[in-house]
């Protein structure tokens, strides 16, 4: 991957999961990375990680809450005088707790819209204007195939990653002039410490839905995102299944509704008669 040597990358939400698998490619491929996370501890153990995956690159990494616009300035202020300034941002930071509509309060919904939203607000805004300067950048902001594609019981995980695409796409066209690029990487269901916080409070339905999809790994997400990178794709889809969703949603929605919803009738049923009686 020549194309990433020489470069800076920033990746936020980099001490675990996809953009832990993010950060150490782009090391690997010559990148100079600098990543970002809220936990010290699981940072430093992510900067040693990605510095032994890349051969001696330049790592460094900066605690950060992301939701915190003045604390996100300071902590890239820093890291452009230790790593140089961004020609990539990548935002992986997020979270997901799928309940309910009636069972998601005030503070759940106001929490997802700042960790998921807000943070990749504050984190694109920190960087422009450098990169206006420069000429030249890749954003990559982190929704997901729920912000393609409505799912029971993420009603508020979906408004937030749904208006990431929405923010995304009317950014690419202001940006467009000033030769940065935006994109939006939308990853299925992956095996990352987010996904098994998921299935703590994943309702039955919910599992059904995601039942016998591909479960992808952070490495097939970070692969499909690298090699995306250079052809400037606005969505870019992990994954044999996540094309096929996005299709089906696109020009067949009315038949993913019914998929969905005889599904969630099923769940129903079937928890409706309860366990079954064993005999005598």
């Amino acid at each position: 991957m020549a194309e990433f040597s020489g470069k800076t990358a920033f990746v936020v939400g980099g001490s675990a999961g996809i953009g832990l698998a993010v950060a150490r490619d782009l090391s690997a491929a010559k990148a100079r990375v600098a990543v970002f996370a809220r936990n010290p501890e699981r940072l430093e153990e992510a900067r040693k990680a990605i510095a032994g995956a890349g051969g001696g690159q330049c790592v460094a990494a900066f605690p950060v809450d992301a939701c915190d616009p003045g604390a996100v300035d300071r902590a890239f202020a820093e890291a452009e005088a230790a790593v140089g300034p961004p020609d990539i941002l990548i935002q992986c930071a997020g979270r997901a707790m799928p309940r309910p509509f009636m069972e998601v309060d005030h503070d759940q919904f106001q929490e997802t819209l700042q960790v998921n939203l807000c943070s990749t607000w504050n984190v694109i805004r920190a960087v422009v204007p450098g990169m206006r300067e420069r000429g030249h950048g890749t954003i990559v902001a982190t929704s997901s195939m729920a912000g393609l594609l409505g799912v029971f019981g993420y009603t508020d995980y979906c408004a937030s990653k749904f208006a990431i695409v929405g923010f995304c796409e009317a950014l690419r066209g202001e940006l467009a002039p000033d030769n940065i690029q935006v994109m939006v990487l939308c990853p299925p269901d992956t095996d990352t410490p987010g996904f098994e916080a998921e299935n703590r409070t994943k309702p039955a339905e919910t599992q059904a839905i995601s039942a016998g999809t591909n479960l992808l790994t952070p490495e097939q997400v970070s692969a499909a995102l690298l090699k995306a990178l250079p052809g400037n794709r606005f969505l870019i889809l992990p994954g044999f299944e996540s094309k096929m969703s996005h299709l089906a949603k696109r020009f067949a929605p009315g038949l993913v509704e019914w998929v969905m919803k005889r599904t969630v009738e099923k769940v129903r049923r079937e928890s409706s008669r309860g366990p079954e009686k064993g005999g005598a």
